[in-house]
């Protein structure tokens, strides 16, 4: 089951969804496409200071300019804080925090493994 547009636009903006949709969250917050998704999430909050810095009256070029930096630093504020971000939703969907990284780290968990063996089989000298 997933939201519809409305409680998708609610959550986006940090609103809690239906219990009935928990486990949508989750998926959410942990699918291979996490990521790309919180960007779709940030970038509803960021198209209305786009939109009111493109009305500011000014030359067009100072205009884009506005909007451009509003979204440089409101995406580097974002993913700054993708991690958290992504454990909070969980977290208020009914999660304990710390789940949503559990199971995005069992996903990578045999690679992360053979990388490890790797790097002490090339950097680690056995003592």
């Amino acid at each position: 089951m997933r939201p519809n547009p409305v409680q998708w636009l609610w959550y986006a903006v940090g609103g809690r969804l239906p219990d009935r949709l928990r486990e949508w969250v989750l998926h959410d917050v942990t699918a291979r496409t996490w990521v790309l998704r919180h960007a779709a999430r940030a970038s509803v909050l960021l198209a209305p200071i786009a939109v009111v810095c493109l009305l500011v009256p000014g030359p067009l070029p100072i205009r884009l300019g506005m909007v451009g930096l509003a979204v440089i630093i409101g995406y580097y504020f974002s993913f700054s804080y993708l991690h958290e971000s992504a454990e909070m939703r969980a977290a208020r969907h009914g999660y304990p925090y710390g789940t949503a990284r559990d199971i995005r780290s069992a996903r990578h968990a045999e690679a992360d493994a053979e990388a490890r063996a790797h790097y002490d089989a090339a950097y680690r000298q056995a003592e």
